[in-house]
């Protein structure tokens, strides 16, 4: 059985798509909007819970945060609109030769699935907004009965839906910790952060990354490479 990589599941904000504060603009928003003040150290506080768990499935976050299902998913549905209304406002841009990156890993063999841990909904508009409906073979986020990340779900569903011959034939790129996590859950061969997001090279080496690149392109690179 070949130890070629068959695909790579990339990440969407803060790995092929720049974050710039959108998230925690789009966080802060939906704090308004639950009843978290908007100064002191309550704000504080969840805004770095944020920033350390950035990679998680937003329903996740917000149940931790605020211990009510009820709760997180007004939170949750206020981080959606604010979200959309900054994509809409054409806020949301690649990471420099994601686009290109991505073609080039499909050239090459290499199956590709983006995934996230926005709603299917937000996701399908950062999608529209960038103009990459065609540009992946797949594109996953968190729905009833395929469990957000730390989960390894989406890395798994795409290796069904994709027909890759196994866990070992899999590569995960992700900016947060987060995503390491659930690459080394789901068995992937390899396991990379990416420093184009939230997290630094010492936090996506605890977290266990096989390897750290300064962007998708190099990703690419690597996984090209280790075909050959």
């Amino acid at each position: 059985m070949t130890d070629k990589i068959q695909l790579a599941v990339l990440d969407m904000a803060g790995t092929t798509v720049a974050d710039d504060g959108l998230v925690i603009s789009a966080f802060d928003a939906a704090a308004t909007a639950v009843g978290i003040p908007e100064v002191g150290p309550q704000r504080d506080e969840a805004r770095r819970y944020v920033l350390d768990t950035m990679g998680q499935s937003k329903i996740i976050v917000f149940r931790a945060l605020l211990g009510s299902h009820a709760a997180a998913l007004q939170a949750n549905t206020a981080f959606e609109d604010a979200y959309a209304r900054l994509i809409a406002d054409g806020l949301a841009t690649p990471i420099d030769g994601a686009a290109e990156a991505i073609s080039k890993l499909r050239d090459h063999g290499i199956r590709v699935a983006l995934t996230t841990g926005f709603s299917p909904r937000t996701q399908a508009a950062l999608i529209a907004a960038l103009g990459w409906q065609s540009l992946a073979d797949l594109v996953l986020a968190p729905v009833d009965g395929m469990r957000g990340r730390p989960y390894p779900d989406m890395i798994l569903t795409a290796l069904m839906r994709l027909q890759i011959d196994g866990v070992h034939n899999v590569a995960v790129l992700g900016d947060t910790a987060v995503d390491v996590e659930t690459a080394r859950r789901a068995g992937a061969k390899i396991a990379a952060g990416t420093l184009t997001g939230a997290h630094d090279e010492a936090q996506l080496i605890a977290a266990g990354a096989t390897d750290v690149v300064s962007s998708v392109v190099e990703f690419t690179d690597l996984l090209i490479a280790h075909n050959e």
